[in-house]
């Protein structure tokens, strides 16, 4: 089996994203995926399971990570067997005795196979507290939102934040009310490169990033307080609460739930590095990359584009993330893949997950 880059330089076995933190709502504008054969990095799934809901054909959502494979397939299972409310309070949305969330996991069971079953049942603490909350990069944001934001904002200030406000009410209470040296220095230091490495992501995950990470995320956290809604932003909600509330990604929303049970069927997990997942696939019109070439040097981006080229249909739309590492489509490229930049622009400037630096938007020509 064809291995990716970073699995000889990272840990891949624990859960490391119990949710996805791209933004659902924007993917789905820039794939367009009614009725198309959609490639999806799987994470912890959500954004796949939005594919199902948006019309797509087929989703092949492909993870390399055994437990992350595990949390796509107890999503899976708990779209098939629990309502919408019962759904949420499995994954941790509501609170819920432990003993009526094992119960709910439970009523999973017929529909997942053994080696989720056993992953599951030795990791009932992550069942029990809703497993959405499991993952490395989740427990990265409690720790912040528990142990360093009271240090700078009390909770009173946490509900103003997330209060309905017009644009200049936003950048009047961001400048005045939170953007306090207090906030500027402790947010610089909790995420610095070294404390994302060892406490949010891995340290490996940074091999190809330059210049200050901190200070590249606190300019994108300033522009989704002031340019976008916090109240309506369901990843900032998320980080600052602990919950979505009211503010749900694409994929637990009510009025996606029966579609996406609907279409399951066409949901295909393929448990492997994509490099090796790639000629199992069919022809392909929409890939979404998340932000895999994060962690790849400049030559292994390009060999695996050209690969994604070879397995897609003309007019194939390319969708993937720049967190900190900037990767695009190379020159050596440029008559098989265009970049569509002023749709990528458009819809990065309302992308709720603020702490990407650019969304990437590319087309496979004919």
């Amino acid at each position: 089996m064809t291995t990716s880059e970073i699995q000889h330089r990272a840990d891949f076995s624990k859960v490391r994203y119990a949710n996805c933190w791209e933004d659902a709502d924007v993917l789905l504008a820039a794939a367009n995926p009614e009725d198309k054969h959609c490639l999806s990095i799987g994470s912890a799934g959500d954004n796949s399971f939005s594919l199902l809901a948006a019309g797509a054909k087929s989703v092949h959502v492909v993870e390399m990570n055994p437990a992350q494979v595990a949390c796509i397939k107890l999503r899976r299972a708990a779209y098939l067997c629990l309502d919408h409310a019962e759904f949420l309070a499995l994954l941790g949305e509501t609170t819920l005795p432990t003993v009526q969330r094992r119960a709910l996991f439970q009523r999973c069971l017929p529909q997942l196979d053994a080696a989720s079953i056993a992953y599951w049942n030795h990791h009932q603490n992550a069942i029990d507290k809703g497993f959405t909350r499991d993952g490395k990069f989740e427990s990265y944001f409690t720790l912040f939102r528990n142990r360093v934001l009271p240090l700078v904002h009390k909770q009173r200030r946490i509900h103003d934040l997330l209060e309905p406000k017009s644009r200049a009410d936003r950048a009047r209470f961001y400048h005045s009310t939170w953007n306090t040296w207090r906030w500027k220095t402790l947010f610089r230091v909790f995420f610095s490169r070294f404390a994302m490495g060892r406490l949010g992501r891995d340290p490996a995950f940074f091999k190809y990033v330059e210049g200050s990470v901190a200070d590249r995320i606190l300019a994108r956290t300033r522009h989704a307080l002031i340019e976008l809604d916090p109240a309506t932003n369901s990843y900032l909600r998320w980080i600052l609460t602990g919950h979505y509330g009211s503010s749900l990604p694409h994929a637990l929303r009510q009025e996606n739930f029966t579609t996406i049970r609907n279409n399951i069927d066409r949901l295909h997990i393929v448990e492997a590095p994509l490099e090796s997942a790639l000629p199992t696939l069919p022809r392909l019109d929409v890939c979404n990359l998340s932000d895999i070439f994060e962690y790849m040097s400049p030559e292994n981006t390009e060999r695996l584009l050209a690969a994604i080229i070879s397995n897609s249909n003309p007019n194939a739309r390319l969708i993937y993330w720049n967190m900190l590492a900037p990767r695009s489509r190379p020159e050596s490229l440029a008559s098989q893949l265009v970049p569509l930049e002023q749709l990528a622009s458009s819809l990065f400037l309302q992308d709720k997950a603020f702490f990407y630096s650019r969304l990437i938007i590319e087309e496979v020509q004919s």
